[in-house]
């Protein structure tokens, strides 16, 4: 089979903050119905440990395409928001293997997915 290239225990290559990304996107992707999902994207801007915590402080941006998708991402009173961080955290939390504090906003980004500088940003190939 030819010689290991990682380490055993070595899950990914991939920088911590995609997994995290992906998570978030697929914990969204499981909770909204329509189109609403297809036109998510998700940008992890934050994520360090803090000093004085033995913990992981998360700040992510979930980006939709319309007005009227921030307000179907976001909830009434902020629960569907709330319920897709809640559901990424323990998600998180397992893969990281550390506890963690998360924020998350909803943005619009107009058509981003016909932007291939959004595109790129967020970690997708045009």
């Amino acid at each position: 089979y030819g010689p290991p290239y990682f380490p055993e225990d070595m899950l990914t290559d991939q920088h911590p903050k995609i997994w995290v990304s992906e998570i978030i996107r697929e914990k969204a992707l499981e909770n909204l119905r329509e189109e609403v999902p297809h036109s998510i994207a998700v940008e992890v801007e934050k994520m360090e440990k803090r000093k004085d915590k033995d913990i992981i402080e998360i700040e992510a941006t979930l980006y939709v395409e319309r007005d009227s998708q921030k307000g179907i991402v976001i909830g009434k009173n902020g629960s569907m928001l709330k319920k897709i961080g809640s559901l990424a955290r323990k998600e998180i939390e397992l893969f990281l293997c550390e506890k963690i504090f998360m924020r998350l906003w909803v943005k619009v980004k107009k058509d981003w997915r016909k932007d291939e500088s959004s595109i790129n940003r967020f970690g997708y190939t045009s």
